[in-house]
C-alpha cells in the first residue's frame, strides 16, 4: 500500500515508534529511524528492516529538542530515501513531580521534545507533501492529550498542545492532499511500561501479572495493554485510501480510559 513512500518515525528504536516503524515497512514504505540507543543494536534493527522487507532504511541521530536538527532530520531522509510521505512525529520524554516541584529544565525538555519537534518537523515536510499532493502525518499524542493525571503537568501540556497543532494542521491542509491525525494511546506494553511493572512488583511483593493488573486498573476498564504493533497497525491504516477523508481526528486506543 505504501510501496516506493518514504517514512519517517521519531522515537523509532524501541517502543510504539518501533512498532509503528515496523508496520509502516511490512506495508512498503522506506523507513527513516530516529531515537536513542546503542549504536549496534539500532543497525541491527535498520539492517533488519530492510532485509525482511525489501525496503530502504536509514537512521538519523538527529536530536530532537533541537529545531536545527529536526530540520536536519527530514533533509537527510529525502536525500537518502525520497520525498517524504509519512511524518510520524512519536518522540517522548516523561518526568513526574508536583507543579510546585517540577523542575524548569525537564519542563523545557518535555515541550521541546514532545510538542515543539512535532511542530518543526511538521513544518520542514510539508511543503514537500504539498507540492506532490500527498501526505500523511500522525501525531502520537497520548490519552493524557484528552485527559488529566496528577504529577504530569508537563506531559499533559505538551500532548494537549499536540492534538491542538494536529487539529490546526489539519484544517490547513484539508485540500492539499495531505492529512494529519493524532494516536491518543493508554497503556501500551513497552519496555519503559514493563521497567514500571516490575518496580511495582518488587516494592509490592505482586506478581508480574497482580502488577500489570493494578497498573491498567487505575485508568482503564479494559484490563489489557495495548501493544506496540496495533498501534503501528493504526499508523498504516491512517496512511491508506479507507482513512482519506480522515482529518483532525484523535483516535483513541486506550482500553476505554477517556470514555469514563
Amino acid at each position: 500500500m505504501l510501496k516506493g513512500e518514504t517514512a519517517i518515525v521519531t522515537g523509532s528504536t524501541s517502543g510504539i515508534g518501533l512498532g509503528i516503524a515496523q508496520a509502516l515497512a511490512a506495508a512498503g514504505a522506506h523507513v527513516m529511524l530516529n531515537g536513542l540507543g546503542e549504536k549496534e543494536a539500532i543497525e541491527k534493527i535498520r539492517t533488519e528492516l530492510a532485509r525482511q522487507y525489501g525496503i530502504k532504511t536509514g537512521y538519523s541521530a538527529a536530536d530532537m529538542s533541537k529545531p536545527t536538527e529536526v530540520r536536519t532530520l527530514i533533509a537527510d531522509a529525502e536525500r537518502q530515501l525520497g520525498a517524504v510521505g509519512v511524518l510520524v512525529n512519536n518522540a517522548g520524554i516523561q518526568h513526574v513531580a508536583a507543579v510546585e516541584e517540577f523542575p524548569d529544565e525537564k519542563w523545557d525538555a518535555i515541550m521541546a521534545i514532545n510538542l515543539a519537534a512535532a511542530f518543526h518537523a511538521i513544518k520542514a515536510a510539508l511543503p514537500g507533501m504539498k507540492r506532490r499532493q500527498w501526505g500523511r502525518i500522525i501525531n502520537i499524542a497520548s490519552a493524557h492529550g484528552l485527559v488529566a493525571s496528577a504529577g504530569k503537568a508537563a506531559y499533559v501540556a505538551a500532548k494537549h498542545g499536540l492534538v491542538g497543532l494536529t487539529k490546526v494542521v489539519a484544517i490547513e491542509t484539508a485540500n492539499t492532499g495531505v492529512t494529519c491525525n493524532a494516536i491518543c494511546p493508554g497503556w501500551v506494553y513497552t519496555p519503559m511500561v514493563q521497567q514500571q511493572v516490575q518496580a511495582r512488583a518488587q516494592a509490592t511483593g505482586m506478581t508480574i501479572e497482580q502488577a500489570k493488573e493494578e497498573l491498567l486498573r487505575e485508568k482503564q476498564p479494559m484490563l489489557r495493554f495495548t501493544t506496540p504493533e496495533e498501534i503501528g497497525g493504526l499508523a498504516v491504516f491512517l496512511c491508506g485510501e479507507g482513512a482519506v477523508t480522515m482529518t483532525g481526528a484523535c483516535v483513541s486506543v486506550d482500553g476505554g480510559w477517556t470514555a469514563q
